[in-house]
Formats: C-alpha cells, structure tokens, sequence
C-alpha cells in the first residue's frame, strides 16, 4: 500500500505524520518504507538522520541517476527505512521538465521495491509542483492532514481538485485515504466550524481520531525520535498510536 500524505498548505503537519505513522506501523509488526520528497528534509531529520552524510538521496531517484534501491537507509527505529532528502530536491521541479514521462518517475521506482513492503508513505511538499504530482501518481490512496483553521479549508479544496485532475490523465485509481485532524484545540470555536464543515463535504473520509496540539510532538524532532519514542506515554504519542490502529482497522475491514 503506496500512501502520499500531502496537503497543499504548508504547517499543517505532513512530515510529522508520516514521521510518526511509520514509527507505529513499526511497532505494529508492519515493514515501512518513508519516502521525503520535500526539499526542505523534515522528515529526514525527524528520523534523526544527517542530511550532510547523505550521498543517495530522492533528488538522484526522481531524475534518474540512482536507483530506489541505493537511497534507501535503515533508520534506527523498528521496521523502519526511509530514503531520505537533502535541499538539492528543490532543483529537481525544474530539471524535470525536461525528462520522459516526468509525472511518473517516483511510481518507476517505486515498482522495483514496492512488494518489499507494507507501506509506503509518500511526504510531499506543500505545492502543486511535478514533485507532488509524482507522489499523487505513484500512490494508492492520498492522506490528509489538516489544522481547523479557514486556510487549511482552502488548501483541502485545491489539493480534491489535484486529486481528480491526477485521477483522470494519469493515476485511474487514486483515492483518498482520509482527512486527519492535527494540532487539535476543541477549546477554539472555529474548531467546531472547521470540522462540521468538513464532515459536510466528506462524511466518510474523516478519521474519528484526532492529534491534538502537544508539546511532546513539537519537542520529539529536535531530538530525531517519533513521539511514541520520545515520550510513549504522552498525549501525543497515545494520539499517532490510536490513529494508526483506526488506519490498519479500516485497510484489513475493507480486504474482507
């Protein structure tokens, strides 16, 4: 199961979600592979890697130079690899105008590995660049996470609308995963509105776990550890862990 977990507003807690949903599938006994495909590397250093060691990154996989296979590291955290990204990525939008099949590079490459495991997750940049286009081609179904605030309403919007222009010229079976709610205050009136909102247009497609807004999860990747690492017992933590069983509950129910 190939997941792109994107949102084209940035802040809204892409790479911590990937960074943290790998972890707890780790735990699960399930093989992840994490895919940083943002220049800026959150996800790779929320892993605690160093991006200046780094000879194999997505930059040399999406343009061809490498294969999947040579970027891929072991992270120190059970069942979990990733191929990680440096800032070269940022070039790549625009060498990659001038390559074949440019929208599919990643999917290429992902099909040389992709039975090797579980899940793959996909974090992608907060644009609507060919680098996002490639995760949305390559992928099975697209998670979003998103903050109650109005923007990420607009955000949600623009990224259904890249969905199905993807979904119609290139990846038939694109679905949406679900709508995640993160840095979660229920205390806020315009939470309420944001989620009734939501719930309106996609009733089906909103995890009933929320992840609420925790020191734990801010403080975790500065140390280069998950939150269920850092602080297991943490609201935070207890969050990613409930939301991940919901995950694997809806993924072996719709197997059935």
């Amino acid at each position: 199961m190939i997941i792109a977990v994107a949102n084209q507003k940035g802040g809204v807690g892409k790479s911590t979600t990937v960074v943290n949903l790998a972890a707890c599938l780790g735990m699960k006994k399930k093989k992840v592979l994490c895919v940083d495909m943002d220049a800026q590397g959150n996800t790779t250093s929320g892993f605690g890697v160093r991006k200046k060691s780094l000879s194999v990154t997505t930059y040399e996989v999406l343009l061809g130079l490498r294969r999947i296979q040579e970027a891929i590291i072991k992270t120190e955290f059970e069942n979990v690899s990733l191929v990680p990204a440096s800032s070269a990525l940022a070039a790549a939008d625009i060498e990659l105008i001038e390559v074949d099949n440019m929208q599919k590079r990643m999917k290429m490459q992902l099909l040389t590995i992709q039975q090797e495991y579980d899940y793959i997750l996909l974090d992608c940049p907060p644009s609507l660049s060919l680098i996002p286009i490639n995760a949305l081609c390559a992928c099975d179904t697209v998670l979003v996470p998103m903050t109650c605030e109005y923007f990420a309403m607009e955000g949600l919007s623009q990224l259904i609308d890249s969905i199905r222009l993807v979904k119609q010229r290139y990846n038939p079976t694109i679905d949406i995963e679900g709508i995640l709610f993160t840095m979660f205050d229920s205390r806020l009136n315009l939470t309420g509105q944001v989620v009734s909102e939501v719930k309106k247009h996609f009733p089906k497609k909103l995890f009933r776990t929320v992840i609420p807004r925790n020191v734990r999860i801010s403080e975790a990747p500065s140390f280069g550890k998950p939150v269920v690492y850092y602080d297991k017992s943490s609201r935070g933590a207890e969050a990613y862990m409930a939301f991940t069983e919901e995950l694997l509950k809806r993924h072996s129910a719709a197997k059935k």
